[in-house]
């Protein structure tokens, strides 16, 4: 084979592996962590309950944000190693810039609006997070998402303490039915 054919060959392999790269889904979604993030929501939901727009409730929501995150900071890199999963791969790259969005504004409106209207907003930037970024992953992420959105609409109309339980049922419930979904079909 002569070098140039040899190198026009490497060329085309390297643009095929490139290819599958960018469309290859993003995997190491935890489904064990979606669980457990789910299990320390309902707790906080309900340390948050009757405490009202406040402060304190504010602060117990903020630690269990803080809380999740390292969980699912801790069981996405454990799931990645088992997997040989790379987060610097195009996929993993284009997951987590259009999950990191809509949680940036989450952030933002946290420390701008009242607390009482938190409820609504955190359910449904955050289940457009996943919508978003479930265009880079596994099917079921953009569902939950879309879930998650919808618990957020329905947060937006009612009274605070059912907007408090709703965070409880999003953050909570949708995230031990859908760890348990991801980590039964896509592993831990």
């Amino acid at each position: 084979m002569s070098d140039s054919l040899h190198e026009h060959a490497l060329d085309n392999i390297r643009f095929i592996r490139d290819a599958m790269e960018r469309a290859g889904s993003f995997t190491s979604i935890p489904g064990w962590g979606g669980v457990i993030i789910g299990a320390t929501a309902i707790a906080c939901a309900v340390v948050a309950h009757g405490r009202g727009a406040t402060r304190e409730w504010l602060w117990i929501w903020l630690f269990e944000a803080a809380l999740a995150a390292i969980i699912g900071i801790i069981t996405m890199a454990r799931k990645g190693r088992s997997t040989g999963t790379s987060f610097t791969s195009p996929a993993a790259k284009r997951f987590f810039i259009s999950y990191a969005a809509p949680l940036a504004a989450g952030a933002v409106l946290t420390f701008t609006l009242p607390p009482a209207q938190l409820p609504g907003i955190w359910l449904l930037l955050y289940g457009t997070s996943f919508v978003g970024s479930g265009a880079f992953s596994i099917r079921v992420v953009p569902v939950m998402g879309l879930c998650f959105m919808l618990l957020g609409a329905i947060a937006c109309f009612v009274p605070f303490v059912i907007a408090n339980a709703l965070l409880g049922v999003g953050f909570g419930g949708l995230h031990i039915i859908f760890g348990s979904i991801i980590a039964r079909r896509f592993g831990g």
